[in-house]
């Protein structure tokens, strides 16, 4: 059984291009551009890495749409967009009340809370763009936890 080089998927024998995402075989002709997925829409990585764009809301979105809600990579990344803003949104909910409290004890106490707010909302940005270009390149990046109970949730 032959796998396709790019994506990794089993392919039939005698086909020009893989059914998952397009990518030509070494049988293939050279002439004319692939066609599009067997799916109808958009690549599964491009699906992946656009289930972390909008966070929960596009994690849901493409856990409900036809051609995605079967595919376990795209199902991974979305469970794991979910989880992922659920826990920045409940750790940033926290963090407020911490800056609040820190802003009645006034001075240096709530200058260094408020520089740490920034460094842990530029390390969030960072991991956010990251885990797209994770998914995009079709790679199966696991947060620590999270991504352990994304990847139950998927199959």
């Amino acid at each position: 059984m032959a796998f396709c080089s790019k994506c990794g998927a089993s392919l039939s024998e005698g086909v020009a291009y893989c059914a998952r995402c397009g990518a030509p075989t070494s049988s293939s002709p050279s002439g004319g551009p692939p066609p599009l997925p067997a799916t109808g829409g958009m690549p599964p990585n491009v699906a992946a890495a656009l289930a972390y764009l909008l966070g929960f809301i596009t994690g849901i979105a493409f856990l409900v749409i036809e051609p995605y809600k079967n595919d376990r990579f795209v199902r991974f990344h979305a469970f794991q967009s979910i989880f992922a803003s659920v826990a920045y949104f409940i750790f940033w909910s926290i963090w407020t009340r911490v800056i609040v409290f820190g802003f009645f004890s006034m001075g240096l106490f709530w200058t260094m809370l408020t520089l740490l707010g920034s460094v842990i909302s530029l390390a969030a940005f960072l991991c956010w763009l990251f885990l797209m270009y994770k998914a995009y390149n079709n790679e199966r990046f696991m947060i620590p936890v999270i991504g352990e109970y994304a990847a139950r949730q998927a199959g």
